[in-house]
């Protein structure tokens, strides 16, 4: 079995590196400290790698702890963990692929089995919420710290538990770590309702700029590299942006495009009801989830507008 044979590489290696996606959220954020901290736990020797990150989660606990590069070139073991792809491992790759055994711990219907060991739970919210059914597998002790990274992530990637991906479990999870003293109305404040000021002043022009699409179904807005340098903003900064447009009455569809520092864009996707957002992102070699996706593409902004919208376009009822 696929856990057992998780725990048998992680009782193995000495030395480990925990990897998860670029532009990463709460539950990437997360999920990557929770796994951190349980294999600290269990005695290993262990660097986990998140080169840039949004101020919001320096709550966290362990943030002091993470590195923007890692210490070896070859380690026992690498986890990747809320990645559905190698092409998303933050540049660090080579750490993956030079790891002598690889495992994945993810929750995207996208992921594309890319390790030794696959652990993947489509049905399941959050990466936070596999880790956990996982670390009740092992018999793991999770306490308040591990608790309140869990916890974060699964926040974050059910939206305050308030998409319909939420599983009764998400709540069963969430009462069991409250009893562990993890401070949920805490943590949901610090996630779901703090801003930076630089994300505030972001906000505001993304939502100047709101443009609506077939009968109002679909809403457009972005971000540049020149707002980002004049606002003195950082990636993190324009995190839920794009969930402004979905909160618009009548909207199926909300796009937001990021300008990426390096050039292009990066597209992302949310959707109400119908749409699989994740099916539009995979025509722009993106994916996701049903109703949260994404892709980037490196052409001119008014090419990525136009083939975004149109390919959206293609699911409206």
């Amino acid at each position: 079995m696929t856990l057992d044979n998780i725990l048998e590489e992680v009782k193995k290696a000495s030395t480990i590196v925990v990897l998860t996606h670029e532009n990463p959220d709460g539950d990437a954020i997360g999920s990557s400290l929770a796994t951190y901290m349980v294999l600290k736990k269990l005695g290993k020797d262990v660097d986990v790698i998140i080169p840039e990150y949004p101020k919001v989660f320096r709550f966290l606990p362990c943030m002091e702890e993470i590195k923007q590069e890692g210490r070896k070139e070859n380690y026992d073991l690498a986890i990747s963990v809320d990645c559905a792809t190698t092409n998303l491992l933050n540049g660090f790759l080579g750490y993956f692929e030079n790891a002598k055994i690889k495992v994945t711990i993810d929750h995207h219907s996208t992921n594309t089995m890319y390790a030794d060991y696959n652990y993947i739970n489509p049905d399941s919210p959050a990466c936070a919420q596999v880790l956990l059914s996982i670390l009740e597998y092992f018999g793991v002790e999770i306490d308040k710290q591990i608790g309140t990274c869990l916890l974060t992530g699964i926040i974050t990637d059910t939206g305050g538990f308030q998409y319909q991906s939420t599983t009764a479990e998400t709540f069963e999870f969430a009462a069991e770590l409250l009893k562990k003293g993890v401070n949920v109305s805490d943590v949901y404040k610090r996630v779901m309702n703090t801003k930076t000021r630089e994300s505030f002043e972001l906000r505001k022009l993304a939502m100047n700029r709101l443009e609506f699409y077939a009968d109002n179904k679909i809403v457009f807005t972005y971000i540049t590299k020149q707002d980002m340098e004049q606002i003195g903003a950082e990636n993190g900064d324009c995190e839920g942006i794009v969930e402004e447009g979905r909160a618009i009455e009548g909207v199926e569809v909300s796009i937001f495009l990021k300008e990426a520092k390096t050039g292009g864009f990066k597209c992302s996707l949310r959707s109400n009801d119908y749409v699989n957002v994740s099916d539009v992102c995979m025509m722009f070699g993106g994916g996701g989830h049903f109703h949260a996706a994404g892709c980037k593409m490196n052409l001119p902004f008014e090419q990525v507008k136009e083939r975004i919208i149109q390919q959206a376009k293609l699911y409206i009822k």
